[in-house]
């Protein structure tokens, strides 16, 4: 029957949404920490399943396409419109999965933007940290003594 298909497509993108948060959330956490030398890995992570996540999303396609054509429904048609076309107990398992898919969707949202703004806030501190040193820093003379860096700009010969 097509609606068990498209139901258990529904599974299988509920579980590697769950999956995305998941790993957003430990991204999340490389950041609030300051641990980032991990995030590169946590990040790579999160793109697989965002692949894995776009592949499914041809299936479901496919899927949807194939119930809504036994409920006469046009394809392309909504997971709304289809669970109120489709019989019981149908009906309601389509209409737990748009739940489901909603609060997820809105969770996601919610830490990936939280996520971006950590990232910002970080790049800019580092940025502030690196023009402070820039003004504060201190090199050597070609005699060897401290001196203190001016703001203008420098030629350096790179023949040695």
């Amino acid at each position: 029957m097509p609606l068990k298909g498209l139901s258990d497509v529904l599974w299988r993108e509920r579980e590697l949404l769950e999956q995305l948060l998941f790993k957003l959330e430990v991204e999340q956490l490389f950041l609030v920490t300051g641990r980032t030398k991990r995030l590169p890995l946590a990040t790579r992570e999160v793109e697989e399943v965002l692949d894995t996540i776009r592949a499914a999303e041809l299936g479901r396609t496919v899927e949807v396409d194939e119930a809504a054509s036994t409920l006469d429904l046009p394809a392309g048609v909504s997971l709304f419109d289809l669970a109120h076309a489709a019989p019981a107990p149908w009906d309601a398992i389509l209409l737990d999965h748009r739940k489901h898919f909603i609060r997820l969707t809105s969770e996601i949202n919610e830490i990936a933007q939280s996520n971006r703004d950590l990232l910002g806030s970080s790049h800019r501190a580092a940025q502030e940290t690196l023009m402070g040193l820039r003004e504060t820093a201190q090199t050597y003379d070609p005699s060897g003594s401290a001196t203190a860096t001016s703001s203008s700009a420098q030629l350096l010969d790179e023949t040695f």
